[in-house]
């Protein structure tokens, strides 16, 4: 977690298919803890053919049994059709905007929104920006994008700086 923190967690993020990757993952960490996902994050892209939307807008049947069988990632079939359906909507999205990147950032003014987070207590669940993000992606299609969980991902994915101040990371980002 601590890797994470330091090398991953609040970078600005701009690409499209690690933007895909993370809406997926933070969906399908609902109810569950980060670090349990992010030590299934290598079993997931294999799984799930490296975030390809193309190649899971198409997954069959066959291909949802077979990711119910492993064990590498969470066996949650309403999670499972929904990275599929977010693949669907994703690829829609893109056609729209001309990438996700363009879409999601839009949401923030294209820049970070940086907090003044003195504690983890100052940190918000959601925000104005999360409950609108949620609300879009939902009228899109997108499941397991609740506001929380798009909160979480906006912080994730560097679209809010909610390091703390006195964090090392918090000038760096």
């Amino acid at each position: 977690m601590e890797k994470y923190h330091d090398e991953e967690w609040g970078v600005p993020l701009h690409d499209n298919r690690r933007l895909f990757e993370a809406i997926i993952l933070d969906g399908a960490q609902a109810g569950l803890s980060w670090q349990t996902i992010l030590n299934k994050r290598e079993n997931y892209r294999k799984a799930f053919d490296n975030f390809n939307a193309k190649k899971i807008a198409n997954y069959d049947g066959k291909k949802i049994e077979d990711l119910m069988q492993n064990a590498g990632i969470v066996r949650n079939r309403l999670k499972i059709n929904s990275a599929i359906e977010n693949a669907k909507a994703f690829l829609e999205v893109q056609k729209e905007f001309g990438s996700f990147d363009n879409y999601m950032w839009s949401f923030v003014g294209g820049k970070p929104i940086k907090n003044k987070i003195k504690t983890i207590k100052d940190i918000p669940v959601t925000t104005k920006e999360s409950d609108a993000l949620s609300k879009d992606l939902k009228e899109r299609g997108f499941k397991f994008v609740g506001s929380t969980i798009m909160y979480a991902h906006m912080q994730a994915v560097g679209m809010v700086n909610d390091h703390e101040m006195s964090c090392f990371r918090y000038n760096k980002v």
